[in-house]
């Protein structure tokens, strides 16, 4: 599978979505539409996409919109980011600081109150869709796993981890902050 079909793929469970499907039922029901390599390739493009935004500038605008943000959240968030489709994603893999112009920035609440899986910015449920598709398939809770696994061992793996993430930098120094985000700090912050 490549970009642009896994892109796809977002777009239609994007389209797909509403008050009585949220986004991330609809992306399950369609991945459990195609079949068991497709669902595999696409949590390959999946983990590609989530690893492109681990990032200390990223984690950073996580921190600024839920005013601090754990590792879990911060896997959240990157599923809540791919779950606002290509165009949010993009913007956001370009310059964190855009997320000033997502409605969900100026508002976000408090994700923890509410439960993540109702955030669109911290949307933890994103990242289970291909393991319940498969399920869905299967009838069975581990078959992803297995599956996953085998499919994994056998791909060739590039560089990843924590080299790619940028210049780390501390969240609660506010002069870093207001620099590497100046809207999103004046947005978050209220001008603090």
């Amino acid at each position: 599978m490549d970009a642009d079909t896994f892109w796809d793929i977002i777009e239609r469970a994007r389209g797909s979505a509403g008050p009585g499907a949220p986004f991330h039922e609809a992306l399950t029901a369609h991945l459990a539409t195609l079949g068991r390599q497709d669902i595999l390739e696409y949590q390959e493009q999946f983990d590609e996409a989530m690893l492109a935004l681990y990032r200390w500038n990223v984690w950073a605008a996580a921190f600024l919109i839920a005013g601090g943000c754990s590792d879990d959240s911060f896997i959240d968030f990157r599923a809540g980011l791919i779950a606002q489709g290509r165009d949010w994603y993009q913007k956001v893999e370009a310059s964190p600081d855009s997320l000033a112009d997502h409605p969900a920035a100026a508002a976000p609440g408090d994700p923890g109150a509410r439960g993540r899986w109702e955030s669109v910015l911290f949307y933890e449920v994103v990242n289970y869709a291909a393991p319940r598709a498969f399920e869905r398939l299967t009838g069975d809770d581990h078959a992803f796993y297995d599956a996953w696994a085998e499919y994994d061992a056998a791909r060739e793996h590039g560089p990843g981890g924590e080299a790619g993430m940028g210049e780390d930098f501390d969240f609660n120094d506010d002069e870093q902050m207001r620099r590497r985000l100046p809207r999103l700090f004046v947005l978050c912050r209220h001008g603090d």
